[in-house]
């Protein structure tokens, strides 16, 4: 008879609100999660006060063993671990394990990520399917090995961008998607019937890398098409947020839409503004000139501001 999911002894490691989805659903469906792993408290605001992640804030209030530590090779932070005794570990967006950690436990450490594999394997996976205008992604379990998102694929399941969806949407969507395919993969691993399929031998055509998101990633390049800056938008959105410069300060974009150039414009050359110029009715629109059409702002935050609708922003700015 094959041992229930639920009757093993489960270490959980994950840190932001993308990862309470799938602890969450754990702890619904009956999982022996024994002890739970974040990051540590950090300062975040303007009084710098100390903050605790979400999966933090979910364990303490579930009564669920935590540790935190700041080196995953410290020695007591293993032994902790080791205390912990642990059939299987799962990781949902947290950081790199060391083979020490992902190895510890006799079933090994399931991984959920918030892609295709192979596609987009890295830190952003979300925010690089949208920003390349990707019409598809999902999310995928997988046993971590020593190369980052590379172990055995065990299941995987898609999720549909629509064409105006931003990376905060889908990342609602996703987190839950993950927690469904962790409870399938979880059943499926113990009745036996889950084996992992090896990414080794990937076309390379496909392997499209996610890297973290660099401050120099989100600078609008108003050179490009519109079709491009408009997905870079929804690719950061809400966070970090695709930014320009509006009377030299910096001007964050969450939302906006596509307006290509009219015929009459690409009839009389003399008129197509140069791209990055503003443009403004100083009530209902500002728009940006991109390489062949404008970007229409509809939300939007001005450095030293709160973030606002563009009606609202209008009514207290006056173009210089």
């Amino acid at each position: 008879m094959s041992k229930r999911w639920q009757d093993q002894r489960i270490v959980f490691m994950g840190t932001p609100e993308f990862a309470v989805a799938s602890l969450d659903a754990l702890i619904k469906a009956g999982g022996n999660i024994v002890g739970v792993v974040t990051a540590p408290d950090k300062p975040a605001g303007r009084g710098l006060q100390l903050t605790e992640s979400a999966v933090k804030k979910y364990a303490v209030s579930h009564g669920i063993s935590l540790l935190q530590p700041e080196k995953l090779k410290n020695p007591d932070f293993l032994g902790a671990l080791a205390d912990w005794q642990a059939d299987l570990q799962i990781v949902v967006a947290f950081r790199m394990l060391p083979e020490v950690v992902w190895n510890m436990p006799p079933q090994g450490t399931v991984n959920v990520h918030g892609s295709l594999l192979p596609k987009y394997r890295g830190a952003a996976p979300i925010n690089w399917a949208i920003i390349n205008g990707e019409l598809e992604t999902g999310v995928t379990t997988f046993k971590l090995e020593q190369e980052i998102d590379t172990g055995k694929i065990l299941l995987s399941a898609a999720v549909p961008i629509s064409p105006t969806a931003t990376a905060g949407e889908m990342h609602d969507l996703l987190k839950e998607a993950g927690a469904i395919v962790l409870l399938r993969t979880l059943e499926q691993l113990a009745e036996g019937t889950l084996k992992g399929v090896s990414q080794s031998g990937v076309d390379p055509q496909i392997l499209i890398h996610a890297p973290k998101l660099q401050t120099e990633t989100a600078r609008i390049d108003w050179n490009q098409p519109i079709a491009r800056i408009y997905n870079l938008i929804r690719g950061l959105s809400p966070y970090p947020a695709a930014f320009t410069q509006l009377d030299g300060k910096m001007l964050k974009i969450y939302k906006a839409e596509k307006e290509a150039f009219s015929n009459a414009v690409h009839s009389a050359q003399a008129t197509v503004p140069a791209p990055g110029t503003p443009q403004t009715d100083g009530k209902s629109y500002l728009r940006f000139a991109g390489a062949d059409g404008f970007i229409s702002v509809t939300d939007l935050q001005l450095e030293g501001k709160k973030r606002m609708a563009v009606s609202d922003f209008l009514r207290g700015y006056r173009m210089p």
